[in-house]
């Protein structure tokens, strides 16, 4: 069983395993594909041993999608609980101005969608995720 339970950011000193960057440009929502899998995913990424887990939202954001210029928010803390196994990750919004190149990495392309794709990575956690930015940014 799978269990997604979100948090504030509260300051507390939590070691990040993942980063979460629910991507929006023009209105649309990116999403990417991993070079080795046929399924989409947000964009995100690790968070390399000693990073600043905002640091290693905005290198991932860079390395996956090819981001130049856009600003980027925390939205709130997560953990995923797997099997008793619980690991705390960070979401956040960013929002994109203007695209580069997408960089030489693990993924394999970038698509922009209205709405959540189907046949997703993570189908028992990217759906919660998205929807935490959809409330959260509704009610800014």
């Amino acid at each position: 069983m799978v269990e997604v339970n979100f948090h504030s950011i509260d300051g507390t000193d939590r070691q990040y395993l993942f980063v979460v960057i629910a991507t929006k440009y023009n209105d649309q929502w990116v999403w990417v594909k991993h070079r080795e899998r046929d399924t989409w995913e947000i964009p995100g990424g690790h968070v390399e041993k000693g990073e600043f887990v905002d640091d290693a939202a905005k290198r991932e954001l860079v390395e996956e999608t090819g981001a130049s210029k856009f600003t980027i928010i925390p939205i709130c803390d997560y953990s995923v609980k797997i099997d008793n196994k619980e690991g705390f990750s960070r979401l956040y919004l960013a929002v994109v101005n203007e695209f580069g190149p997408l960089p030489e990495s693990e993924i394999g392309c970038k698509a922009f969608f209205t709405n959540i794709p189907e046949n997703l990575t993570h189908p028992l956690i990217q759906p919660k995720l998205f929807k935490k930015v959809i409330e959260a940014t509704q009610t800014k």
